[in-house]
């Protein structure tokens, strides 16, 4: 008797113990299956991610964890429907770790879109260059002591049209037998390759004999001392006008400056607000060069007759480093042209203002010769750049007379004879009279 009840203890308790490690069994596959770590802490909380679920008085069965861990991952959210579970806001485990992550990645984004960013301006750059160099291949470049001849026929038997002096340009048209057929100017005709260079010998030539351009693309451009947007404003320069660039400066960031000349001295453009282009010295037709011999002769007796005339008349002044006596337009020119000079003599000494237009209160260089032209009724366009395109081409400032638009890189200024202008300088100095040559000449305009 007593040995049947001890053994239906034991089958009792190995009962009991079986299914106590079912138990455990069963509750440790389903806390793996949703990874809550039910015997890491010691206590009954049960976190998941982002959301501690502390059990209450009366606990919630597996099931109900079930549901609820499917509803999170269902719906993204946190939808436990059983009053039982207490759903607690808490940092999530790794949240740091994700805010790091998170911000490493914006900071990869930028440095990613600047890296593009840089490359795009690189391969802009790279793909005008190439651009610059094709049209420079198909130049014709006279290398010689003085000039070569311009004919109308492949041989030394053709007519003389006119005349490509060195380191003057034509564009290429067509290559017969050691001639280079070009258009240069008004001429069109042959010159022999043996004087002359092109291809890609002509690449590098072209950048030493060209005029190197930038147009003013937007409504004010500040010239920096420093190629910077930190650096201070040496000078503004306005819409349309030419400057003469000394050099182009690529920084490490792709950002490309240009250094130019301007009145205030020389100093450094960003080159994403100008247009480029590079000027060259064009052939001389044979009737051009028999006009122009002419017109020198004159121009020579003329200049006799001024300087005479102007020992009689001159009146002087003090001049700055660069100036200096004022000589009055005396002969020498038109009327009309010496009526202008003489006009814009009477301004000096008034202030200069960048924008303004008023002989008296304040104007800049293109305003003050705007202006004084205004007083003989010829309208000009406003910008030195346009003023460089206006009347005739007067050739080089040896021929000039007074009432001539001497034009500078982004300044102009009136001729008034004797190798002086009157203009418009700076607010430093004003309008004021100059030697004519105190800085590289662009063009002389003649509009009388």
């Amino acid at each position: 008797m007593k040995t049947k009840f001890f053994n239906k203890i034991k089958i009792f308790n190995k009962t009991k113990i079986a299914k106590i490690i079912s138990y455990i069994i069963i509750i440790f596959v389903l806390a793996t299956s949703l990874q809550l770590p039910v015997f890491a802490s010691g206590v009954n909380k049960l976190p998941s991610a982002g959301i501690d679920f502390t059990l209450g008085d009366n606990s919630a069965s597996l099931k109900d964890l079930q549901e609820g861990q499917n509803n999170q991952n269902s719906s993204g959210s946190t939808n436990i429907s059983n009053p039982n579970l207490t759903a607690i806001p808490t940092t999530t485990p790794g949240a740091e770790s994700n805010e790091t992550t998170s911000a490493g990645q914006k900071i990869a984004e930028e440095t990613r879109l600047v890296t593009l960013d840089k490359s795009l301006k690189e391969k802009e750059r790279e793909l005008e260059l190439k651009r610059e160099e094709e049209e420079f291949k198909n130049l014709v470049i006279a290398r010689v002591n003085d000039y070569v001849n311009v004919r109308s026929l492949p041989s030394e038997e053709g007519e003389i049209l006119g005349k490509l002096y060195n380191k003057s340009v034509g564009n290429l048209l067509s290559e017969v037998d050691g001639w280079y057929e070009i258009q240069s100017g008004s001429v069109i005709g042959y010159v022999k390759g043996e004087f002359c260079v092109t291809g890609e010998d002509a690449i590098e030539l072209a950048k030493e004999v060209g005029t190197r351009i930038a147009t003013v693309d937007t409504t004010t451009l500040y010239v920096r001392t420093e190629p910077s947007t930190e650096a201070s404003v040496l000078g503004m320069v306005g819409i349309a006008n030419d400057l003469l660039v000394l050099e182009e400066v690529a920084l490490e960031d792709f950002t490309e400056w240009l250094k130019v000349d301007i009145e205030e001295g020389e100093g450094f453009i960003h080159a994403d607000y100008v247009i480029r282009s590079t000027e060259f010295v064009r052939a001389e037709s044979k009737e051009e060069e028999a006009a122009r011999l002419e017109f020198e002769a004159a121009e020579r007796r003329a200049a006799q007759e001024a300087a005479r005339a102007s020992q009689r008349s001159n009146t002087s002044a003090s001049a700055s480093n660069n100036d200096t006596p004022i000589i009055y337009a005396a002969g020498g020119g038109s009327e009309l042209g010496n009526a202008v000079a003489n006009f814009g003599l009477q301004f000096v000494g008034n202030p200069y203002r960048y924008g303004g237009n008023s002989l008296t209160n304040g104007t800049d260089c293109s305003g003050f010769t705007t202006a004084v032209y205004a007083n003989f009724g010829v309208s000009l366009p406003r910008t030195s750049g346009s003023q460089r395109k206006v009347g005739t081409a007067v050739d080089g400032l040896a021929n000039a007379e007074p009432g001539d638009i001497v034009c500078y890189s982004g300044h102009v200024g009136i001729y008034i004879g004797n190798g002086q202008i009157v203009h418009a300088s700076t607010e430093r100095t004003g309008i004021k009279v100059s030697n004519a040559s105190y800085r590289t000449v662009l063009a002389v305009r003649r509009i009388f």
